[in-house]
């Protein structure tokens, strides 16, 4: 298992209960965008600011020096295993 991985694992299981909600109104938002996109976006916006938060973690000893871009794939990765699970998750905030 990747770092990525285990974060990402990692993340949706100590924050079970907020992402639970999330894939709920996820689904939901995927079959009818305008009826759910606030309710989208205000679950949306508590998930995103953990998201930064654990990808803040995964990347913070590599940023500053020579694996600057190794820190950046590892976001990528990490990114990739989000979209995975949620792929509506970059339509928060739009209207």
């Amino acid at each position: 298992m990747t770092k990525s991985q285990q974060y990402f694992q990692d993340m949706v299981e100590y924050n079970k209960e907020l992402f639970d909600e999330f894939k709920e109104i996820h689904d939901k938002f995927a079959l009818d965008e305008k009826k759910y996109q606030q309710a989208f976006n205000e679950v949306g916006e508590k998930v995103q600011g953990i998201i930064r938060k654990y990808e803040n973690l995964l990347c913070q000893h590599s940023e500053g020096g020579k694996y600057g871009k190794f820190s950046e794939k590892t976001a990528d990765t990490f990114w990739k295993y989000i979209r995975g699970a949620f792929p509506k998750i970059d339509f928060i905030g739009m209207k």
